[in-house]
């Protein structure tokens, strides 16, 4: 009996190492995956307020929050806002400067670009795209940015005489490119939305 035992365990003992070793597979860590986003629909609304005299359309995801202080300070216009989507945790932050003469408008498109140019240290690729919309005498500049950038979306609109106003997208989570791509390309269509009918 105990012969039999010893050679039911030998027998079960070489099968178990048989299996182990016939195994080639390496196994490897799962993909990084990213929480599923319900993104919400898209309803555009005018935007309107009392404190800016700007006009154009923005999704209704995205609420209106006057921005009062610039580094501890008032903004230079009362037209400084955010558009806070808490869905989709970003903000556009939007700011409005009335232009004083031609070397105030130079500088402003100067600054513009050196803020654009920040960001290059990180981008991967800047793609500029012009504004044009002379029926309602608006003009600019797209900065689009791919990489590990704070902001991938930056423009800017003037009528070149007395207005001006810039505006960059924020995305409240770590700068990661491959997470906020879902995200960014839907909001995107959005931006693209609001530059098209923006009026002053």
């Amino acid at each position: 009996m105990k012969k039999v035992n010893n050679d039911i365990l030998i027998i079960l003992t070489s099968i178990i190492l048989f299996i182990a070793c016939d195994n080639n597979s390496i196994d490897t860590p799962k993909p990084r995956m990213y929480p599923k986003v319900d993104y919400p629909e898209r309803n555009y609304v005018d935007f309107s307020t009392e404190y800016c005299d700007i006009k154009f359309q923005y999704p209704d995801y995205f609420t209106i929050k006057q921005d009062e202080y610039f580094f501890d300070e008032r903004p230079v216009d009362p037209c400084w806002f955010d558009l806070i989507s808490e869905q989709l945790n970003c903000s556009l932050h939007c700011s409005y400067i009335p232009i004083e003469n031609r070397a105030h408008f130079d500088e402003l498109v100067n600054d513009v670009f050196k803020l654009a140019s920040k960001h290059n240290q990180k981008a991967n690729y800047r793609n500029d795209q012009v504004i044009s919309n002379p029926a309602s005498d608006v003009y600019g500049l797209i900065f689009e940015l791919s990489g590990p950038v704070a902001t991938p979306f930056q423009y800017f609109v003037t009528d070149s005489t007395d207005h001006f106003m810039r505006a960059s997208i924020y995305f409240n989570s770590k700068v990661n490119p491959d997470s906020i791509a879902p995200v960014y390309q839907y909001v995107k269509k959005d931006l693209y939305q609001m530059i098209e009918t923006f009026q002053w």
